[in-house]
Parts: structure tokens; C-alpha cells; sequence
């Protein structure tokens, strides 16, 4: 590499990891004009910094290049597959089963912006107009699956979606889900227990005051919180669903990575 550095570069040990998920083509293969690498160092710097494709820096990859092989990877899973073999990694490092027995759900609103506004909703509740990001996370708060839908939608029509996807990237392991209160009901209940799993309300103290550490939900609130490291996923900047959801997996895959880097240095 002959430019300078940028900080959302990936490092050599990170390279050596995922470097297998992403070439799933020839590094030599002939219509290829640009490093794998450098492209990836693209993608992670639009993501990191929330700018736009057109003006990602001279000295990466063009912008087409990165933004296109970033579609291709999203669509063949690339990235779903990496956090899901890292979570498991970082689960046995922590003494944990490689898969969860517990999950837990929850939803964000993303504010719309003109490249998503034709499709956004609007979430009464936050009075905010976009789309909403349904999460399902594992204890330690890493990511299992993720449902995007416009704002309107509420979060307990999503039970069976995320219970399908948690399910088919556990192997079926999770038997219970802890959510909030907007989840209750027999609908969501039942669309749990269809995907072989129990839905466990957490109901804030009836005599709340102030902010309110709830039992088991906390973790996937931190989980958000760590997405807003990556200004790309503030708003909802993108066109297609399917983009923001693969962003969110990119995002928790550069941060388990960086997690699985120190647990391994430290073991050594």
C-alpha cells in the first residue's frame, strides 16, 4: 500500500481472517483492477464515516468499484456468515456455548432521509419518520439477526421473522427470547413458540423513576449503541433495505472482529 493510512483500515491480523470470506473469487482473476483488499478498506470507510460513495478519497478504490462489490458480498452473505462463526468464537472465549440458548429482541428507528424517504414510515410513538431496525441479540449482546421494515410497523408483528432467522443461524438452539413490553400479546407469543422458543416479557417497575436498568433487555440497547460508532448507520441513508440491513452485519463484523483480535493476543 503506497498511501497513507486511514484509521478505518483493515489490519493485517483482521485481513488474515476475513480475507477467506471475501475472496470468493480469483485474487488474479482478469477483470479485476483493484485489490480485495483496498476495495474492503473502501467499504469500511464509507461505513465508518457516513459519507457519500461519490466522494470516497482518490487514493481508494473508485466508488463504483467499492459500492458494487460491496452489493455483491451483501447478497451472497459474506458478512452474515463471518459474525455468525465469530460470535461463536467469542462465546467459547467467554467460557459460553458456541450457540445461545437465550436471544434477545428489540427495534430502533432509523429517521428517513431523500434517498430512503419513499419508503419510510412513521413511528408515532418516537414521532420520527423512517425505517425501523428489528434486532435479535445473544447475551452478550452480539448480533443473531436483523429485520428491516419501515417505522409504522410495530415491533411484535416481527416475532416471527427474527425467531426464523435467530433459529436457522443458531440451529435452533435459542429457548428463550427476553423482550419489551411492545411485544405483548398472543400473536407474538405464539409466533415464538412455532419457532420453538418462549417469549419473555420484562415489564418496567410500576414505580418507575428516572432511567430504569431492566433485566436482560440492557444488552441489546448497548448492541444500538455500538452501531452508532458507524455514522453511516445514524440515519437511514440507503435506497434498499437489504443494503441497511448488510451494513448492520459489516458493522458487527468489523467490531467482533477487532473483539476476537484482542481476546486472541491476549491468550498469547
Amino acid at each position: 500500500m503506497t498511501r497513507e493510512p486511514y484509521a478505518s483500515d483493515v489490519s493485517d491480523d483482521e485481513w488474515a481472517f476475513i480475507a477467506p470470506y471475501l475472496t470468493l473469487m480469483r485474487e488474479d482473476a482478469p477483470q479485476r483492477d483493484h485489490d480485495l483488499r483496498e476495495v474492503f478498506n473502501g467499504v469500511r470507510w464509507i461505513v465508518r464515516t457516513g459519507s457519500q460513495w461519490r466522494m470516497m478519497p482518490h487514493d481508494l478504490p473508485p466508488w463504483y468499484t467499492a459500492y458494487q462489490q460491496g452489493r455483491r458480498w451483501i447478497e451472497a452473505g459474506v458478512f452474515e456468515d463471518m459474525v455468525h462463526d465469530l460470535r461463536a468464537l467469542l462465546r467459547l472465549a467467554k467460557g459460553k456455548n458456541e450457540q445461545p440458548t437465550a436471544a434477545i429482541f428489540d427495534g430502533r428507528t432509523m429517521q428517513s432521509t431523500p434517498e430512503s424517504g419513499e419508503r419510510a414510515g412513521y413511528d408515532g410513538h418516537k414521532k420520527k419518520k423512517g425505517s425501523k431496525i428489528h434486532m435479535a441479540v445473544d447475551t452478550l449482546g452480539l448480533l443473531l439477526a436483523l429485520h428491516v421494515t419501515p417505522a409504522n410497523e410495530q415491533e411484535r408483528a416481527q416475532v416471527k421473522e427474527l425467531a426464523e432467522q435467530v433459529q436457522e443461524a443458531t440451529g435452533a438452539s435459542v429457548e428463550v427470547a427476553f423482550v419489551d413490553q411492545g411485544y405483548t400479546g398472543d400473536q407474538p407469543a405464539q409466533d415464538a413458540q412455532a419457532a420453538g422458543m418462549e417469549l419473555i416479557v420484562i415489564k418496567l417497575p410500576e414505580a418507575k423513576k428516572g432511567f430504569v436498568l431492566l433485566p436482560k433487555r440492557w444488552v441489546v440497547e448497548r448492541s444500538f449503541a455500538w452501531t452508532a460508532r458507524f455514522r453511516r448507520l445514524a440515519r437511514d441513508f440507503e435506497r434498499t433495505p437489504e443494503v441497511l440491513r448488510g451494513l448492520h452485519f459489516i458493522a458487527f463484523a468489523i467490531l467482533m472482529l477487532q473483539a476476537f483480535i484482542k481476546t486472541i493476543a491476549q491468550v498469547l
